[in-house]
């Protein structure tokens, strides 16, 4: 179903949010907003909403750039009801790390595999780079051309998601590359790709690179600090890099518990589904073939100390004895 008239027509005459995962990238950004501009366009006006945090330099500066106003939950929880319309976007229901909201979950558009069905009114989830590239497929398929922040948006999702198109990239990606590039804004475009890093982050980069440890080709890396969900994302991909490394394990110790993002080039091992095992009955987590990301509360943890790293080491060494080839 990717005919944007029908979703439509299910908003029409009720409060309508657009909901992302709990701490929205620049993709989940810009298709929240690429999704609100297209369904302006058959009278439907919606807000976009979040729990969690804004917690990258990148998407704070994505929402400056477009003027987007996107809501926590603890704003809207008052005067949100049961029956007003809630689209998931660049997430899926009961996937790990999204709220349910107050609101009937009505629709559904993603890029990410399902690991818990849920029955959607609307659903549109396939397999791609990154979530930009169905909105973007919306306006080409309607005949609607986006305007040029909204075709600039779309485009610097993609390109972050898929970093710089060398991660999960499929053929509807690069064919909505060539329908945004004319159209966008290559200035403002440049201006948010540079200067994405804050001081603060090297501490983060410091502590993951003096604490990795090399098992076969599985690298194992933690931040003894809170991190931010889009920094130890950045990491993990910074160690996949080291030519040892075909599997990066990095997760980030915070008040609440231990974040996980998990990076992989070995064709053997998916990440999204190692995560889905390894944290199984301890956490949550999931994701794509090359990357994934997850937690586990700290209710499920060892009592702090080093056998809370020994504790996470031997849950993914585990079930990377259950990916690999016998």
């Amino acid at each position: 179903m990717r005919e944007i008239k029908k979703l439509a027509e299910l908003c029409q005459g009720f409060p309508v949010y657009i909901q992302t995962h709990n701490f929205p990238d620049p993709d989940a950004i810009a298709s929240a907003y690429g999704l609100q501009k297209l369904l302006e366009l058959y009278g439907v006006e919606s807000s976009l909403c979040y729990d969690g945090r804004i917690d990258k330099l990148s998407a704070s500066k994505m929402l400056d750039a477009f003027h987007i106003r996107m809501s926590p939950y603890e704003r809207l929880a008052g005067s949100m009801r049961e029956t007003d319309r809630i689209i998931c976007v660049d997430t899926q229901k009961h996937g790990g790390n999204m709220t349910d909201f107050v609101g009937d979950e009505i629709a559904c558009i993603d890029h990410h595999p399902t690991f818990v069905p849920v029955e959607y009114r609307y659903q549109d989830i396939r397999i791609t780079g990154a979530c930009a590239s169905l909105i973007a497929e919306y306006y080409a398929l309607s005949g609607h051309t986006p305007d040029r922040d909204t075709a600039t948006a779309l485009l610097y999702g993609m390109k972050m998601d898929t970093l710089q198109f060398t991660r999960g990239v499929t053929e509807l990606d690069t064919k909505m590359f060539g329908y945004l590039f004319s159209l966008c804004d290559q200035e403002k475009l440049a201006d948010l790709e540079r200067n994405n890093m804050e001081f603060t982050d090297l501490k983060a980069y410091g502590a993951a690179i003096e604490s990795i440890e090399l098992y076969d080709r599985t690298g194992f890396s933690s931040i003894p600090f809170s991190c931010p969900d889009a920094l130890v994302a950045v990491i993990s991909d910074f160690i996949l890099s080291l030519v040892e490394v075909e599997v990066a394990v990095v997760y980030s110790f915070r008040e609440d518990g231990v974040k996980f993002s998990v990076r992989s080039e070995d064709p053997d091992v998916h990440a999204g589904d190692l995560l889905h095992t390894a944290l199984k009955g301890a956490g949550n987590g999931g994701g794509h073939a090359s990357m994934g990301g997850g937690f586990i509360g700290n209710d499920r943890l060892p009592e702090p100390g080093r056998y809370r790293k020994d504790y996470i080491r031997k849950l993914f060494l585990d079930a990377l004895a259950g990916h690999l080839p016998r």
